[in-house]
């Protein structure tokens, strides 16, 4: 015969389980990391497994949907290289960020090794108000004197030393031949702010995190430090697939 219980019945929880069942539910796993901690470190992995599938996933959508941006140069940027190349690089690159002014040489010299390969530039001040400033000053450049102009006052000011204020800018605009007031009257100008916020626009579209970031053909993505070799690697791999 079954008896009945006066005691008050034990309530279970939003998934089902009494106090009693969860603590020995925590009490057997607690047991079986003890007695197997590969188990922990495989969930980890497996964790860390779809983050990072989510991640690609999320990049490849976002590519997809800017495909024509990503390879459709804007007027405004200033392109290395082939300007009707079959392989388009993106470069989205702050001023003042040392990565992006240690890999300059190595586009120069991917530019000058492959003749089928397009470095587009779009800067992006991520880094404060010095960042902006220089930003601001290289679009003003492309206004003044085009393409050329636009790297002339980009070296000037990414192989410079100093922390750059608006005394400094004047002097190296002097230095890469532009005229200082025009320079800097552009540099206020509407042009210049729509050119950096249609590549801020489209930097966080893609999700960028930090510079540089160098998108393959609109398939491919390297963010952050790069070096010749890897540039090289990624433009082949871009390629075959």
């Amino acid at each position: 015969m079954l008896a009945l219980s006066s005691a008050a019945p034990a309530h279970a929880d939003d998934n089902g389980f009494t106090p009693a069942q969860r603590k020995e539910i925590v009490a057997i796993v607690r047991d079986a990391l003890k007695t197997d901690p590969s188990i922990l470190s495989d969930a980890i992995a497996a964790l860390r497994a779809g983050a990072e599938a989510q991640e690609q996933t999320r990049t490849r959508d976002a590519l997809l949907a800017n495909r024509a941006a990503l390879t459709t140069p804007a007027p405004s940027d200033a392109i290395l290289g082939a300007p009707r190349a079959r392989t388009t690089v993106i470069e989205f690159y702050d001023p003042r960020c040392p990565y992006c002014r240690k890999v300059l040489a190595d586009i120069d010299r991917l530019v000058h090794d492959d003749p089928d390969v397009r470095i587009v530039e779009k800067v992006v001040p991520v880094l404060g108000p010095a960042s902006l400033l220089t930003a601001q000053a290289i679009a003003a450049a492309a206004l003044q004197g085009g393409q050329d102009a636009y790297f002339r006052m980009q070296h000037a000011i990414m192989t410079d030393t100093t922390k750059p204020d608006a005394t400094r800018i004047r002097l190296l605009a002097k230095q890469a031949g532009l005229d200082p007031d025009r320079l800097v009257s552009d540099m206020a100008g509407t042009a210049v702010a729509a050119t950096l916020r249609a590549n801020s626009e489209l930097a966080e579209a893609i999700h960028l995190e930090g510079t540089p970031t160098f998108v393959f053909d609109a398939r491919y993505v390297i963010p952050g430090a790069v070096d010749y070799d890897a540039l090289k690697a990624a433009i082949e791999k871009t390629r075959r697939s």
